[in-house]
């Protein structure tokens, strides 16, 4: 499965339900988007070396930006952005589940209902 970012933000804030949810899944991925956006949102190195250490700890593997998942979300953006608020993060995170055949967990549903190709599990925290 294939995280979306609010999931591993749940875990960094204690919520024990998303920590198991990723401790029973053996292979756990995240786009290089949430990758991105975790170190963002980081307000000091202190804070960015804890988001390398999480990732690595949990043994995320960072799925790469490839032409291919650019491409599709682009289509994503033309074809949403407008009607259903779009944003070029979710985009990027939703045309990854897609490319890699992955299913996205988050709690963001209203985010990703549009992408009709998307499989989707809902997290309720």
């Amino acid at each position: 499965m294939i995280y979306d970012t609010d999931i591993l933000i749940w875990i960094q804030r204690g919520n024990g339900k998303a920590a198991g949810l990723i401790d029973k899944d053996d292979d756990k991925y995240i786009s290089i988007q949430s990758y991105m956006e975790l170190l963002q949102g980081a307000k000091n190195k202190v804070q960015h070396r804890y988001v390398k250490d999480f990732i690595a700890d949990f043994c995320f593997a960072v799925l790469p930006l490839s032409e291919n998942i650019g491409h599709r979300a682009l289509i994503y953006v033309e074809e949403y952005a407008l009607s259903s608020s779009m944003q070029s993060g979710d985009a990027i995170i939703s045309a990854t589940a897609v490319e890699n055949n992955m299913t996205l967990v988050s709690s963001n549903a209203k985010h990703f209902r549009v992408v009709k190709e998307l499989q989707f599990k809902a997290f309720k925290p």
